[in-house]
């Protein structure tokens, strides 16, 4: 009797710690997911949509932490330097694991080294939009102002080195005009000088974007997919423009979740499934589709073939331009 009871005792003790180590840790810190941009954008919006059904279904305090600056490198680099547990998490984007590594010389994180990839969460194309006393309507025509005004017209962005902001840089390549650029610490405070007019343009991800465009008070000009959004069909892709040098014009802004290198492999599965199964919910995909972000919950090993892929594309466009960041 005395054994069974000491198997029993040690079985007990053994689930313990396994439930202890395993994500969620209901003993330790709440589960932070850092958002590297300010709030109100697509990477938020999908923090908070997990932060919102991980604290309901899993029973566990989740917060969301926005930690804008320097194109995103601040908050990813916080969560770099985590504690591999699970309970640090950040919402990826392109510029952040595919540009910034080239784009900045001292960065103090190497995505390939010191993130952990968990999975691919959304996707969505920017779109050009114009504040909407600016005396274009088509790609045809904003391209004929801006060259009869070299340096003239602006261009905001989130900050250097995002895929709004190499979306405007590729504009000028392939049109070859000069658009003076604007670097924001965030949409927050980008988007207020675009709807006044202290700038003239942008290349907002069409999730943020379509309020304000179905509220007519920005203009839109074409998005930067090669086929048009199933959200937005009424907006022509600058591809299909007639302009020459758009005719293979693509960009798309996509968001994922990672933490720390060296989380343990059975978490890093665990909320990967927990987050495709609430990405697959009916009304979180009605949610996101409202917004034009198009969910797309894949495993790490498809998210870090997709990093590998948009480094070397991205990689060569700051080559060829010369992009710095300040």
């Amino acid at each position: 009797m005395r054994h069974i009871l000491t198997f029993i005792s040690l079985s007990i003790l053994t689930f313990a710690s396994y439930a202890e180590k395993s994500w969620p840790n209901r003993s330790s810190e709440p589960v932070k997911i850092i958002v590297t941009f300010t709030p109100g954008g697509a990477p938020d919006i999908l923090a908070r949509i997990l932060a919102e059904h991980w604290q309901k279904d899993l029973n566990n305090q989740v917060i969301v932490e926005n930690k804008p600056g320097a194109g995103g490198n601040i908050g990813t680099e916080l969560t770099a330097k985590a504690q591999p547990n699970g309970h640090t998490l950040v919402i990826g984007t392109v510029g952040t694991l595919t540009i910034n590594p080239f784009l900045y010389k001292n960065l103090n994180y190497d995505p390939r080294k010191d993130l952990e990839s968990i999975t691919f969460l959304a996707s969505t194309p920017n779109v050009l939009v114009l504040n909407k006393h600016v005396p274009a309507t088509d790609a045809k025509s904003l391209i004929a102002l801006a060259k009869s005004k070299p340096h003239d017209l602006s261009y905001s962005s989130s900050g250097i080195g995002t895929s709004i902001h190499l979306s405007g840089e590729l504009f000028q390549q392939l049109t070859k005009t000069k658009i003076k650029h604007i670097p924001y610490k965030g949409r927050a405070q980008a988007m207020p000088d675009l709807l006044g007019g202290r700038v003239q343009m942008s290349f907002d991800n069409l999730a943020s974007a379509l309020p304000l465009i179905r509220s007519g008070d920005l203009k839109a000009i074409g998005v930067t997919s090669m086929q048009r959004s199933i959200h937005a069909p009424d907006i022509p892709t600058l591809s299909e423009s007639g302009v020459p040098g758009l005719k293979n014009f693509q960009v798309t802004s996509w968001f994922s979740l990672n933490g720390p290198a060296g989380m343990n492999k059975a978490d890093v599965q665990k909320i990967a499934l927990e987050t495709k199964r609430i990405l697959n919910l009916p009304e979180v995909r009605e949610r996101l589709s409202a917004i034009g972000l198009e969910a797309n919950p894949q495993g790490p090993e498809a998210l870090n073939q997709l990093i590998q892929q948009d480094s070397k594309r991205w990689s060569k466009l700051i080559e060829d331009t010369g992009i710095k960041a300040e």
